[in-house]
Order: structure tokens, then sequence, then C-alpha cells
């Protein structure tokens, strides 16, 4: 019999883990802001979360590698982002939540704009929606 629960338990842990979802509090400072600008390296547009990684100098003028964690693809294609929204070489700004290591230079994107065409997305709650 407690074979039979000890199974019961590992198959219900199991099929629990492989829907759920990580809170991004664990990994980021939510309750905190930071904005970051620089240039596009490379926009991974895949599940769970696309991620855009930027370059970015620092106060000594050494660029820097930031990666930003975004939405999900399904939600950023229905906002009209789509894998050719952003380039390498486009130059944006980002705005977010650090993570909680420093050393990784993680962001959990909240709103990222392109000066040069005005395009933005997010900044209204949780994300928002784009401009232009």
């Amino acid at each position: 019999m407690i074979r039979i629960l000890i199974a019961l338990g590992i198959a219900l842990v199991a099929a629990t883990g492989t829907h759920a979802h990580h809170s991004f509090a664990a990994y980021y400072f939510e309750e905190q802001t930071v904005t970051i600008e620089g240039s596009v390296t490379e926009f991974e547009f895949r599940s769970p979360h696309a991620w855009l990684h930027v370059l970015v100098p620092d106060a000594d003028g050494v660029m820097q590698r930031f990666s930003a964690e975004w939405a999900n693809p399904q939600r950023l294609a229905r906002d009209g982002v789509t894998v050719d929204r952003l380039q390498p070489g486009d130059v944006v700004r980002i705005t977010g939540s650090p993570g909680r290591t420093a050393s990784e230079r993680k962001i959990h994107l909240k709103r990222i704009e392109r000066p040069a065409d005005g395009w933005t997305w997010g900044g209204m709650g949780r994300g928002g929606r784009q401009r232009r």
C-alpha cells in the first residue's frame, strides 16, 4: 500500500510540475525598475518567453551583454510583435525589473522603445500594447 501511495505522490508531483510556471519574482526584483539603452544583438522569439539580447556600454564604456526576458511569443504576436520586429543593430531602450543575480545582467522587460522610429511596446500595466 505504501508503494502505491508513493507512486501516486510521485505521479502527482510530476504532472503538476509539467504545467507549473515560475514566478518572475523568484528571478527578478519586481518592485525595482531599471532602464538600459543599447544595440540589439539577438532576438529569440521562442516559448515559453522571448528573449532580447542587447549590448550596453557600462560606466567605463565597456560593452556588456544584457538579456531581457520578454512575454510569451503568442502574446507578443497578438500585440503585433513578430520575429522580424527587432533586428541586430537596432538601438533600443528597455525598462524592466533587474535580475536578482547582478552578474547575469538580466532584466524582466516591461517596456521597450526604439527611438529611431518611435516604436514602443508596454508601459500600460502588464505589458500594454505596441504603438506605431
